[in-house]
């Protein structure tokens, strides 16, 4: 299969994302330069632990390391890789909004930096990925920066995802002339389908919520295309024993019709991401996990 062709129907983001292509049979709410209110991240309040990643856990400056074998079908073929999500909290300087150099700032702030890291096996070179998301410490739940790169044979593709304040600002700049380099406005009251493996983990497992949201759809950080939206049903239950190798709660993100992704959380916290399957065929099951000493 060409490499073009590989690219554009595979994305694992989360690994993370599903929905990735803009061919989508299915019509999802489809908005560009929209500026919507955030009251609609604020009704999910309830469902979820805002103090979640507040935990001593968290701060002992080790990062928590997972590695992932990953899989995509695409046609007959079967592409087998590793996915690292590491995962670990930063302090950002207000000024630059970036992880801090100089720990003796007057205008520091805590975030959780999540990055997830993996290469596809393409031909004749691989491609090699890397997305980056940031959320507040006590924000678990919106998306407050986001950048990913993607690096092959025909260039880099880089795009960043900052907030203004009313709306999301997505920058892009693609190796290839369409769409080229360019500026778009996101919504702000939406969930992001690359974030779904950092933020359903604050979620209030115990109390098997059910709930709507709107989530964008993820994209390959190789992607520049414009946002698709859809209205999600969000549902949490008791993981079956067979399903992973310790007790789990089982999230269902029922997307659209026959599109649903599972996402299996360890029932005891840190609320690891055990395993996960989207709609279009992507699957990823934790092989290791460990923290180690964050020098980045």
């Amino acid at each position: 299969m060409p490499v073009a062709s590989y690219r554009y129907s595979f994305f694992l983001l989360m690994l993370l994302g599903s929905g990735a292509c803009s061919t989508d049979k299915q019509e999802p709410e489809h908005v560009e330069n929209a500026v919507a209110p955030t009251n609609a991240l604020q009704e999910l309040t309830p469902y979820f632990n805002a103090q979640w990643a507040m935990d001593k856990f968290w701060e002992d400056s080790l990062a928590e390391v997972a590695t992932y074998a990953a899989e995509q079908t695409v046609g007959a073929a079967t592409q087998q890789f590793d996915c690292t999500l590491l995962t670990v909290k930063e302090e950002f300087s207000m000024q630059y909004n970036v992880r801090a150099a100089d720990y003796k700032r007057k205008d520091l702030y805590p975030v959780m930096k999540v990055n997830q890291i993996y290469s596809l096996p393409t031909t004749p070179l691989p491609q090699h990925c890397l997305t980056s998301l940031f959320f507040r410490r006590d924000q678990p739940v919106p998306l407050y920066k986001l950048t990913a790169s993607a690096q092959d044979w025909n260039g880099v593709t880089f795009k960043a995802i900052t907030d203004d304040g009313l709306q999301y600002v997505e920058s892009y700049s693609s190796c290839q002339s369409q769409p080229g380099s360019g500026q778009r406005q996101l919504r702000r009251d939406v969930l992001f389908e690359e974030a779904l493996p950092y933020t359903l983990r604050s979620l209030r497992f115990e109390r098997k919520p059910a709930f709507g949201a709107t989530v964008r759809a993820a994209q390959a950080p190789d992607a520049c295309l414009p946002p698709v939206y859809y209205t999600a049903q969000i549902r949490v239950a008791d993981g079956l024993v067979a399903d992973t190798a310790e007790p789990a709660w089982r999230v269902a993100v029922v997307l659209a019709d026959r599109k649903e992704n599972v996402y299996w959380f360890a029932k005891k916290y840190p609320n690891l991401l055990l395993r996960q399957t989207t709609w279009d065929g992507r699957r990823m099951t934790l092989k290791e996990v460990k923290r180690t000493a964050y020098e980045g």
